[in-house]
């Protein structure tokens, strides 16, 4: 007997990051206000959001045993929506910490899964490890916007503007929400055969017992 058919898959799963990080990478870009305290409002709601995604795939997609990955990401998720959550904290030091801190650790995990995934013959490790590699490099990049960063800067018939460190943390917080929702969102269009998951969900299965020949 086979195992039931899956009502929500690794493909809802990743088309649903796709659109909040979608929604995260709109309101950041539409936004005439980078400040801090725009920035981890965004943030905030784009990574609680996610995290709900992962809890519901760590019970309704992964089987027993292969749930570790989303219930770590839903609670660095969780963790991180919560502090940038607390309007007192929307400071600019507070919003490369967090960030920093969130992107480094998910993308390092996001890695590690499909580091094992890729060797336990997953199609869907490409993804995770693409992710973890986005992750990771939006952590570097954070890291390397200078402290109290200013730059004047003048448009000819606009007039004069000033280029901050916050103002590059957030549009680089919109670019990497704008890059995550495209790679998912093609993703989670693209059939996939998760190989790992199937087998783990036809061994709880009851197999069917061949008796051999005629008695």
């Amino acid at each position: 007997m086979s195992a039931p058919a899956r009502t929500f898959t690794v493909r809802h799963v990743q088309l649903l990051r796709a659109l909040f990080a979608a929604a995260a990478a709109v309101m950041i870009t539409f936004s005439p206000d980078h400040s801090a305290a725009v920035g981890l409002s965004v943030f905030s709601g784009f990574v609680l959001t996610s995290a709900l995604v992962m809890i519901l795939a760590a019970w309704l997609v992964f089987p027993a045993g292969q749930r570790w990955p989303s219930i770590v990401l839903a609670l660095l998720g969780f963790a991180a929506g919560m502090t940038a959550g607390v309007p007192m904290w929307r400071t600019e030091d507070m919003f490369f910490i967090v960030l920093i801190a969130w992107a480094a650790t998910t993308g390092f995990v996001e890695l590690v899964v499909g580091l094992r995934a890729r060797r336990a013959g997953d199609d869907t490790a490409r993804d995770s490890i693409t992710v973890g590699a986005i992750g990771l490099l939006l952590a570097v990049v954070l890291i390397a916007i200078p402290a109290g960063f200013v730059q004047p800067y003048a448009i000819e018939g606009a007039g004069d503007y000033v280029l901050t460190g916050i103002i590059l943390g957030v549009g680089m917080f919109g670019g990497y929400a704008a890059v995550i929702a495209v790679f998912l969102g093609i993703a989670g269009l693209t059939p996939k055969h998760t190989r790992a998951v199937d087998d783990a969900a036809d061994h709880a299965s009851p197999a069917t017992v061949d008796h051999g020949g005629d008695r």
